[in-house]
């Protein structure tokens, strides 16, 4: 190819490279979020009450590598110091056999008439001795995470939230909500009963939703079983209120339905 654009070829090259500028400044001036955002009837989900504004909140960028490290790092501010004690794998009163006995001189248990007479001690590569640098209490456990990397994490959560490739890309069913985000009318606060409350959100098209999550019921693999965490399920819709006249307790005991207040969003 020459590199003059007087012949066919460079007249080929110089459109192509027209037709890239057209592209790219049509593509600057598309919209990356809806403007607008509709509310629908708590009681007729087919009505819409309003369209409000799409807030800036739910078209901030979205940054996964942002909200790993947070959640890595505030994740660790719920755990307890745990270690082992002092004495462990040294409470035996052994001695080493010395040299001439064609065995190695690491301790060794004292006694006779059982199998543990004689077995090796204290060391840590011996079965029931010490470990190696053992775990200590004052661990630094805490992690301090900047408050306004916090604030941006939650953002990006909840701009990723409103986008339905997204959502569904991690799994959940929102074939028949109307939109994302699903902004309902503020009747929805003083729903008392958690019956109500659930015929609410099957006819938001939450129906599908809520029934992978009863069909996401397992046994807990591992020793949480033992622990009072004997089984694992799905997480499902969050129900952002302003106010609580009854919400909370009417979502509590839905399966897979969480509430969050407006003003206190976490990851």
């Amino acid at each position: 190819f020459g590199s003059s654009h007087s012949g066919p070829v460079g007249q080929f090259k110089a459109f192509q490279l027209s037709r890239v500028l057209v592209v790219c400044t049509c593509l600057s001036k598309m919209a990356t979020a809806r403007p607008v955002v509709s509310v629908y009837q708590f009681d007729n989900a087919t009505e819409k009450a309003e369209t409000v504004p799409m807030p800036h909140v739910l078209m901030s960028p979205l940054r996964p590598d942002l909200v790993r490290y947070i959640h890595t790092n505030v994740s660790k501010n719920k755990r307890q110091a745990i270690s082992v004690g002092a004495k462990v794998g040294y409470e035996t009163a052994a001695a080493s056999w010395g040299t001439g006995r064609a065995v190695a001189r690491v301790p060794r248990a004292p006694g006779g008439g059982t199998h543990r007479a004689g077995q090796g001690t204290f060391g840590n590569m011996c079965r029931g001795g010490g470990m190696f640098n053992p775990t200590k209490t004052w661990r630094r456990w805490h992690r301090r995470v900047n408050v306004t990397q916090k604030r941006h994490a939650v953002a990006t959560a909840l701009a990723a939230s409103s986008l339905p490739p997204l959502v569904m890309a991690r799994g959940h069913r929102v074939g028949e909500v109307a939109e994302l985000p699903l902004v309902v009318s503020n009747g929805l606060e003083s729903i008392q009963k958690t019956k109500q409350a659930v015929e609410t959100l099957k006819k938001l098209g939450c129906a599908e939703e809520m029934q992978r999550i009863l069909d996401s019921k397992k046994v807990r693999a591992g020793k949480g079983k033992m622990r009072n965490r004997r089984y694992t399920m799905r997480r499902g819709p969050l129900v952002v209120y302003s106010e609580d006249n009854g919400i909370v307790r009417a979502m509590r005991n839905i399966p897979g339905v969480e509430t969050a207040c407006v003003t206190r969003l976490n990851l």
